[in-house]
């Protein structure tokens, strides 16, 4: 479970945009920060822990599928605002769906698998779109 409490120090972080049959996955999130936007599975690399490791650790804790990563799409960096919120450089990975269906943890309420140029006007987190097409072309055939 997340602390509640903002970090006073920028926070390291990872995302994954993943691809299954051409659709990415977005999943909604349930609580600030962003609660109601879509956005990829997610969120802070432990201590001690390796980017990868720590993508496939919140996948799997967030949505119970397994993936297989693929390579480094991008990073963003979340400055906060004039209302406050955390500083995090987040790490995007392309990686692909490999085993299991989506089953959400409280972190999330909805999930969808979507063509990379269909998000319309889907609620979104900054810049998803921009890291969905870096990824995109970083996925084989």
């Amino acid at each position: 479970m997340a602390s509640l409490e903002v970090p006073q120090r920028p926070q390291l972080a990872v995302s994954g945009a993943i691809f299954r049959d051409g659709k990415v996955l977005l999943v909604r999130r349930a609580r600030s920060p962003g609660m109601g936007f879509y956005s990829l599975p997610g969120g802070r690399v432990e201590f001690g822990e390796s980017l990868h490791t720590a993508l496939h650790r919140e996948v799997a804790e967030e949505t119970a599928i397994q993936i297989e990563i693929i390579a480094l799409a991008g990073w963003r960096e979340v400055l906060p605002g004039p209302t406050g919120g955390g500083h995090y450089l987040i790490m995007s990975f392309a990686a692909r769906w490999v085993a299991k269906e989506p089953v959400l943890n409280d972190e999330h309420d909805d999930f969808k698998w979507l063509e990379p140029d269909a998000l319309g006007d889907l609620k979104v987190t900054g810049g998803l779109q921009e890291v969905i097409q870096a990824a995109r072309r970083l996925i084989p055939g």
